[in-house]
């Protein structure tokens, strides 16, 4: 059943996951408010590729656990 899930929705459902989010609702800082999720897993490649394979117009990939210190992100 697709649904529209708020973030804290999300970080709930899928702890410490990739999470790639169709049409999210954002605020003025761009931080993802709710949306539809159409695709999780533990391994981010996995959810990257899913996102190549499904090609939603909009969408946002977020990570619900903690970011190990020493981690470098890029945006």
């Amino acid at each position: 059943m697709e649904r529209i899930m708020t973030i804290a929705e999300i970080e709930s459902q899928f702890d410490s996951e990739w999470v790639l989010v169709d049409d999210p609702e954002t605020n003025d800082r761009l931080e993802v408010l709710k949306g539809m999720v159409i695709h999780h897993s533990k391994d981010r490649d996995e959810v990257y590729r899913k996102a190549v394979a499904l090609r939603p117009k909009r969408s946002a990939i977020l990570y619900t656990g903690e970011i190990p210190e020493g981690t470098e992100v890029v945006l």
